[in-house]
């Protein structure tokens, strides 16, 4: 027979989880960004969905699934920070669409974007004619970042969580090289930095153990 006070549990023990899992990645919600937000709430709510009127599964082994999965997930977001190439791998990474004026139909159609919706988003930004575009980057997330000839900023961070945007670096005219040698008359690498940006021609660097800009020409 059922127990209304196991279900009480573990609906409990469900709720504590989404907010431990909310406060663990450091968002407000689990609204998802990303492939690994969309699988982390698919396995959530299936782990809480069919387990908590399962009578063969008791509150410990619950427990402990949600706890492994929570590992997991905290695993997996740890090393998706520090390794780029397992970031790709799980998250994906941004894709030029356009590139000075070209488009790209090969990675288009890679992506499922079709004519129809491309040009609906071009439009959404004030673009009839693709040759306007400077560089179109489809993100993670399937947003559209749009630069168009004569912006004076790139639209794009350079460095993300110590690793490099290559496409973007170069974007800017510069190559890696420069930017090494950029962050060295700071007493910097790469990897110290949280948050690179290439905006008006100068280079702003927010490290992980700085709150002031750098602003290096």
């Amino acid at each position: 027979m059922l127990s209304y006070t196991d279900v009480t549990i573990k609906l409990a023990i469900g709720l504590l989880t989404i907010i431990l899992q909310i406060n663990l990645s450091g968002k407000s919600n689990l609204a998802p960004i990303n492939a690994l937000d969309q699988m982390q709430n698919y396995v959530l709510g299936g782990i809480v969905g069919g387990m908590i009127y399962n009578e063969s599964v008791t509150v410990l082994q619950y427990i402990l699934v949600l706890l492994i999965w929570t590992l997991l997930v905290a695993i997996l977001r740890f090393i998706t920070k520090h390794n780029k190439y397992m970031k790709w791998l799980i998250d994906g990474k941004p894709q030029t669409l356009i590139k000075n004026g070209k488009l790209i139909v090969a990675t288009a159609l890679k992506n499922g974007m079709s004519a129809n919706d491309l040009t609906f988003r071009l439009r959404t930004e004030g673009i009839s004619d693709i040759k306007q575009v400077k560089s179109a980057v489809l993100e993670q997330n399937g947003q559209l970042t749009i630069t168009q000839y004569g912006d004076e900023a790139i639209k794009y961070p350079l460095i993300l969580d110590g690793q490099v945007n290559e496409d973007i670096l170069e974007e800017t005219g510069h190559d890696l090289e420069w930017l090494r040698e950029q962050l060295a008359s700071k007493n910097l690498e790469i990897k110290d930095v949280y948050l690179g940006t290439y905006v008006d021609k100068y280079l702003n660097v927010f490290t992980y153990t700085e709150s002031a800009t750098a602003k290096q020409k």
